[in-house]
């Protein structure tokens, strides 16, 4: 089931779209006219967003026979038919670019995320998203990510506390903004906490964060946190590895036995994947 958010985000996106009408289809397509229309991917990819784009062809008309041939997450290739949509003419014309942009966005977040994934098989490390999403459209991209085989971290700044540089420079350190927050936090919420050198490290570490964040290190001096943290002893902090690192590079920093990599890529630069949808009048 969509999130009451995504299904706003669906109608307005249909508003935007259509507008006062679909006059090029209204004009030229019979009322009564009915068709099946394919969606066929024109790439390799994994498949994603496929309750956004049937919610879609069903806000524009609730009586069209949508059928989905393949399940979130699943790989597919170049000629596979991915969904079938019978009705009315008009209805599937008027939904189609609406429909197929939240496809192939979905789809292109959910396969950079499998390529992400599979380069740290092994490691034991987790491959997880940030809040560098499409305004509006967090819930979808984060669920495609999920569907692509990452773990999606914190949804929005009211589920976990992020201690990051900004606020450590605001607050007087980093001993200083964790008692800060352990004083207030009667929400019970994960505090972590941004490290930029071994340090930083250490003072995180005494201070009692949940986790901490490495951030912009090499993998050299991230393998050497990791070992800092770990001293520590059973029940310590979780870790983090983040800040410009590729799919070129991640194996490097998974290997250094951090427990989660972030990747702001996953959603800010996912390109989308190739689908068309074809249409044969009955």
């Amino acid at each position: 089931m969509l999130r009451r958010d995504a299904l706003l985000l669906i109608d307005a996106a249909l508003a935007e779209d259509v507008g006062p009408g679909d006059f090029t289809t209204l004009w030229t397509v019979p009322e009564d006219r009915q068709a099946e229309a394919v969606v066929v991917a024109k790439a390799s990819g994994v498949f994603g967003g496929c309750y956004a784009a049937t919610e879609t062809f069903r806000r524009v008309d609730p009586h069209l026979e949508i059928e989905a041939a393949f399940a979130e997450g699943t790989a597919i290739e170049p000629g596979d038919v991915t969904m079938t949509i019978r009705g009315s003419a008009r209805s599937i014309l008027t939904a189609e670019r609406t429909a197929l942009n939240f496809l192939q966005r979905l789809s292109g977040i959910a396969t950079v995320t499998r390529q992400y994934v599979r380069a740290v098989e092994g490691t034991g490390a987790r491959v997880i998203d940030t809040r560098k999403t499409t305004p509006g459209m967090r819930w979808l991209e984060k669920a495609a990510v999920a569907a692509g085989g990452g773990t999606n971290h914190r949804f929005g700044l009211h589920d976990m506390v992020m201690i990051k540089d900004n606020h450590i420079a605001a607050a007087g350190g980093i001993t200083a903004a964790v008692e800060a927050v352990r004083s207030q936090n009667d929400l019970g919420l994960a505090v972590e906490v941004e490290t930029g050198t071994l340090d930083e490290v250490r003072e995180a570490l005494a201070a009692g964060a949940d986790r901490i964040m490495f951030d912009n290190m090499t993998p050299e001096m991230m393998r050497e946190a990791v070992e800092i943290v770990r001293a520590h002893g059973e029940g310590g902090p979780e870790t983090e590895a983040s800040g410009g690192i590729t799919l070129e590079t991640i194996r490097a920093y998974a290997e250094t036995g951090v427990d989660y990599i972030s990747i702001g890529a996953l959603t800010h630069s996912a390109p989308s994947l190739d689908l068309s949808l074809r249409l044969t009048a009955l």
